[in-house]
C-alpha cells in the first residue's frame, strides 16, 4: 500500500545546494574545486566570537533559553540598530532566530494565512518562494531588469492585478546585489503601509557595501526586517539570525518560535554577542570583498562573460550569458568538470529567464578568484 507523502514538500530544489554537492563529490575523488556557487564568506567566525564559545564550551550548562533569545544578546542587537542606523528599536521587538531561514519561516507564519499573495523581485533568493510555496501562500513575481537595477519599484507594484497581501524586498539583494536607496526604500515602505501590504525586508548581506545602505527599520514600524550573523559576521554554519518585529507580531513570533524551535542554538546566542566587537577584522573581508569584485569585473569579460550586473553590495556578480548559452544549469556542470570552477545557473533564482544567467560568488580567496578567472579565460579560448 502507498502511503500518502505531503504535497507541501513538492517545492522545486535549492540548486546551488546541489551545485556544493557535485563540487564536493569531485573534490573527494581528488578534483581541484573553486568554490563561486555557495553564498558563504571563505573566512571563520572573528576571534572573539570563537573564544566567546570556547569559554562557554568550557564553563556553561548550553541549554535553552528564551523562544526570543538571550535577552543580552537582544539587547546587543537594539545597540547595533543605533550605533549603525542612528535608530532606536527597543530590544523586546528584537527575536533572535535559526539562521534567516528560520526567521522567513516565522515571518510567513505569523504574518500571512494560507492563500495571501506575497510579492517579490525576480531573479531573487529561491527559497523565499520556495518556502512561501509550502506553506500554501502565492507567491507573486515580479520580473525585474537592469534598468531598476533588479529591484521592484512602485509602479511595479501598482501593475499586480489583484490583492497584494505581502512584500519581500532584499537590499543587498541576491542575486545581483543591489542596494535600494534610501529614498526609495522609504517610499516603499510608505505604499506598503498605506495599501495595507505586510512589508518582509532581507537586510541579511547588511555590511557587506560597496557605498551606503539603509535598513527599513528607519522607515517602518509595520515591517518584519530580517538579518542575520552568517555574511557579514562570517558565521554561516552557526545558524544563528534576528528579526526586528513590528508590536502586533511579537506575541505571535514568539508562540511559533516556542513551537518549532524552542530557541536558537544557545551556544551561538551565547558567542554572537562577541561579533559586535569585531568589526575592525569584518571590515577586513569586506575589504578583500571588494578587490575580489574589482578583479573578476576586469577578469571575466576576457573569458566572454561580457554582460555583467556591477553589484552595489554582497559578494555576488549576476552574468547575462545568452551569448554562450541557452542553458544556463547545462553550462554550469560543463564548467565544473572542466575547469573545476563552481557557479550557479541563473535558473535558481529565476525560473522563466535563467536559463540565460549565471551567478559567481566571489567571497573566496583574492589568489583563489585570480585562478577562478585564468582558468575560465583559458577555457574560453
Amino acid at each position: 500500500m502507498t502511503l500518502k507523502a505531503s504535497r507541501r514538500a513538492a517545492i522545486d530544489p535549492f540548486i546551488v545546494m546541489e551545485v556544493m554537492r557535485a563540487a564536493n563529490e569531485r573534490a573527494a575523488s581528488g578534483g581541484d574545486i573553486i568554490h563561486m556557487e555557495v553564498g558563504q564568506p571563505s573566512t571563520p567566525a572573528p576571534r572573539a566570537v570563537r573564544e566567546a564559545a570556547q569559554r562557554a564550551l568550557d564553563r556553561d550548562l548550553i541549554g535553552y533559553t528564551d523562544a526570543l533569545g538571550l535577552p543580552y544578546l537582544r539587547r546587543r542587537i537594539a545597540q547595533h540598530y543605533r550605533e549603525f542606523y542612528d535608530v532606536e528599536v527597543d530590544a523586546s521587538r528584537i527575536a533572535v532566530t535559526t539562521g534567516s531561514s528560520g526567521g522567513f519561516l516565522l515571518a510567513f507564519l505569523a504574518a500571512f494565512d494560507p492563500g495571501d499573495r506575497v510579492a517579490l523581485a525576480m531573479p531573487g533568493y529561491p527559497c523565499y518562494r520556495h518556502i512561501l510555496t509550502a506553506l500554501g501562500l502565492e507567491p507573486v513575481l515580479i520580473e525585474t531588469g537592469p534598468e531598476t537595477k533588479f529591484q521592484p519599484t512602485i509602479a511595479a507594484l501598482e501593475a499586480i492585478p489583484g490583492r497584494l497581501d505581502g512584500l519581500i524586498i532584499a537590499s543587498p539583494s541576491n542575486p545581483v546585489g543591489a542596494v535600494l536607496p534610501a529614498a526609495d526604500l522609504a517610499a516603499i515602505a510608505t505604499w506598503c503601509q498605506r495599501k495595507g501590504v505586510r512589508l518582509v525586508s532581507d537586510e541579511i548581506y547588511h555590511g557587506i557595501t560597496y557605498g551606503t545602505h539603509a535598513s527599513t527599520a528607519s522607515t517602518s514600524e509595520s515591517a518584519i526586517v530580517i538579518n542575520s550573523f552568517s555574511k557579514y559576521f562570517s558565521m554561516t554554519g552557526w545558524r544563528l539570525g534576528w528579526m526586528v518585529l513590528p508590536e502586533d507580531l511579537v506575541k505571535p513570533v514568539e508562540r511559533l518560535a516556542q513551537n518549532f524551535f524552542i530557541s536558537a542554538p544557545s551556544l551561538s546566542q551565547i558567542a554572537g554577542g562577541a561579533a559586535f566587537d569585531a568589526h575592525e577584522e569584518l571590515q577586513a573581508n569586506v575589504a578583500r570583498y571588494a578587490q575580489n569584485r574589482e578583479l573578476l569585473l576586469n577578469e571575466l569579460p576576457r573569458a566572454g562573460f561580457v554582460d555583467l550586473v556591477s553589484t552595489d553590495g554582497a559578494f555576488y556578480i549576476y552574468a547575462h550569458v545568452a551569448g554562450l548559452t541557452d542553458d544556463s544549469l547545462d553550462f554550469c556542470r560543463r564548467m565544473l568538470a572542466e575547469t573545476g570552477v563552481a557557479a550557479t545557473p541563473g535558473i535558481d533564482f529565476d525560473p522563466a529567464r535563467g536559463r540565460h544567467y549565471m551567478r559567481f560568488c566571489f567571497s573566496g580567496a583574492t589568489a583563489d578568484m585570480a585562478e577562478a578567472a585564468r582558468r575560465l579565460i583559458t577555457w574560453r579560448k
